[in-house]
């Protein structure tokens, strides 16, 4: 290795669980560097939905995904973490033991870091989005055919189609509709997996002629040059019908990957990594994770369950970096030592 960098934690991943657990050992003194193979941190939130709205974080009635991500940010400004951005974790070596844990994480950068405690924070792993089965549709991906929304003003004034009937369509067809020219929703069947006010709120659009709903399943695309003007859409009873559109966004899931954390060693079930909901360590001592990629009974994919997850591992890690040291719980609203830290005493 060229490069090895000594420091109390390493965490994989720098989506908001991981943004969150820099915050968290912060205030207990611990110095942490992040990796993620994203070219900028936020994860999932900055990858696949920067705009769209967030209900579910205490504090804020809505905020954007990447807002969210930008506040976290400003917040463990003070702690000065190390960031290492376009980086894959490609292994873990354990060197101490149980009792003293002390590990030795490389990235595909030719990086090593030297850690008493290792933090996955790494979502589902990688993910890459499942592509529809619509012949030639590769042509079109990245001009006409997006599967995540950067910039919601790229689709104003564009005859938008989604295809899908899960979460995920029905919000951005919901957000993109008073944008788009007209907006067509394409789904195979005339019930969806998505929360009912959105269902709700999609057909009063379509009742109101404010949008279509075709029932039936995306067979062929056409334009020239990757530019979409129309697709074609096989009904439920067998009828063709060419529906124009500039821009398509399928969404058929994701697929999940853990990469190579699937060969550190971890005790794994079924892709995800089992922790104890007391400190959220896996079975390994030294090494915790939280957010979407651990498993519990009770589990709630939630960046809010993440944010708890985080907070209490970073107790246990305290133990291991700080082994003679008692931790002694502080509020940062009476604490001075604490709010000095945060640069607000």
């Amino acid at each position: 290795m060229t490069d090895i960098i000594q420091t109390d934690v390493v965490i994989v991943g720098a989506g908001p669980v991981g943004l969150f657990a820099v915050f968290e050992l912060g205030l207990l003194d611990v110095k942490a560097h992040v990796i993620d193979i994203l070219p900028r941190a936020g994860g999932q939130c900055s990858e696949l939905y920067p705009e769209k709205p967030i209900y579910d974080i205490p504090g804020f009635p809505v905020i954007s995904g990447q807002g969210l991500v930008d506040n976290l940010m400003k917040q463990i400004e003070p702690f000065k973490p190390g960031f290492h951005f376009g980086e894959m974790t490609t292994g873990l070596e354990v060197l101490g033991d149980a009792v003293h844990p002390r590990f030795r994480v490389t990235t595909d950068c030719d990086k090593a870091f030297e850690c008493k405690a290792v933090l996955v924070a790494a979502g589902g792993g990688s993910f890459q989005p499942k592509k529809p089965p619509i012949p030639g549709i590769d042509a079109y991906e990245g001009k006409s055919v997006h599967y995540s929304v950067r910039r919601m003003e790229d689709f104003r004034g564009a005859d938008v189609m989604i295809v899908g009937g899960g979460d995920s369509a029905l919000d951005w067809t919901l957000n993109l509709q008073p944008l788009a020219r007209r907006l067509t929703l394409v789904h195979r069947r005339d019930e969806f997996r998505a929360a009912p006010h959105s269902v709700n709120a999609m057909r009063a659009l379509v009742a109101a002629g404010a949008m279509d709903l075709v029932i039936g399943q995306v067979t062929a695309v056409a334009g020239a040059d990757g530019a979409m003007t129309s697709a074609t859409v096989k009904k439920a009873d067998g009828a063709l019908v060419d529906v124009a559109c500039t821009r398509m966004m399928p969404f058929f899931g994701l697929t999940m990957k853990l990469g190579p954390i699937a060969d550190w060693g971890l005790a794994l079930a079924e892709n995800l990594v089992p922790v104890d909901t007391e400190k959220f360590e896996t079975a390994t001592p030294g090494v915790f994770a939280v957010g979407d990629i651990n498993h519990y009974p009770g589990k709630l994919k939630l960046i809010l369950s993440g944010f708890h997850e985080a907070a209490l591992a970073a107790q246990r890690v305290h133990r291991y970096v700080y082994p003679d040291k008692k931790l002694t719980f502080q509020y940062t609203t009476s604490s001075t030592s604490l709010q000095r830290k945060l640069g607000v005493a």
